[in-house]
C-alpha cells in the first residue's frame, strides 16, 4: 500500500490538485465523508486545541443528517467543501448521474468552489465537466486511516514519513476511522507543528 501518491498518477491528471505549490512550509490537512456524531466533535476539539485549520469534504446525505455538526465546522473557521451527495464511485457511475449527485450536494454549500470525487475515482470526461465550475482537490499523503487491518502507529507513520511542503494529508471523518486516529491525531498534528508545518485552508 502506497503512502503518497505516485507522481505518474498525477501525470495522467494534471488537472486536479494533487498538492500545493508554495514556497513556505504549509501543509493542507483534509477529512472526507463527514459529517459524523461518533467522529466530528472529538476531531473539532482536537483542531481547537491545537489550533490549526483544516477543509472538510462532506458527504450531502450526512449533511442533511446532522446540519448541527455542519454549523459547528463553521464555527470553528473551517473550511466545508463538496464530498458529494451520496458518495459515488466516478469509475462506476454513468456521467449524468455522477454529475447530478455532486450538484446536489452543491445546492447544500452554494459558496463553495472545491470537489473531491469520492475514493478518489474520477473519469477523465467527468473532470472535463466539472474543472470549470470546481478546483478538483486529491491528495498526495494517504493516511490509510479507513484501513481496518491496519494500526494507528502505521497511520502515524505513514503522514509524518511522506508530509512535505505542500502536501495535501487525507483522513476521514467517519466512525470506522476513528478507531486508528483516535490514540494518534493530537500527537501527530503536535510533530508536525513542531517541525514547523503551518497547517493552510486556502486553495
Amino acid at each position: 500500500m502506497f503512502a503518497t501518491t505516485p507522481k505518474f498518477i498525477h501525470a495522467l491528471f494534471p488537472s486536479l490538485v494533487w498538492r500545493k505549490e508554495t514556497t513556505n512550509k504549509e501543509i493542507w490537512l483534509t477529512f472526507d465523508d463527514g459529517p459524523s456524531p461518533e467522529a466530528t466533535p472529538w476531531i473539532l476539539s482536537i483542531l481547537k486545541k491545537e489550533k490549526v485549520k483544516a477543509t472538510f469534504f462532506l458527504v450531502g446525505e450526512q449533511i442533511e443528517e446532522f446540519p448541527e455538526l455542519v454549523g459547528a465546522i463553521i464555527k470553528e473557521g473551517h473550511t466545508i467543501a463538496n464530498h458529494s451527495y451520496s458518495h459515488k464511485n466516478g469509475w462506476l457511475c454513468a456521467k449524468e448521474k455522477y454529475i447530478a449527485d455532486i450538484e446536489k450536494c452543491q445546492e447544500l454549500m452554494p459558496q463553495n468552489k472545491l470537489f473531491r470525487p469520492p475514493y478518489g475515482k474520477i473519469t477523465k470526461a467527468q473532470i472535463t465537466l466539472l474543472k470549470e465550475k470546481y478546483k478538483i482537490i486529491l491528495w498526495d499523503v494517504l493516511s490509510w486511516d479507513f484501513q481496518q487491518n491496519t494500526s494507528p502507529k502505521k497511520v502515524q507513520e505513514n503522514i509524518l514519513k511522506n508530509t512535505k511542503e505542500g502536501s495535501i494529508i487525507l483522513l476521514h471523518n467517519n466512525q470506522k476511522s476513528y478507531k486508528n486516529l483516535h490514540p494518534i491525531l493530537e500527537e501527530t498534528i503536535h510533530i508536525l507543528t513542531k517541525k514547523g508545518f503551518r497547517f493552510s485552508t486556502t486553495w
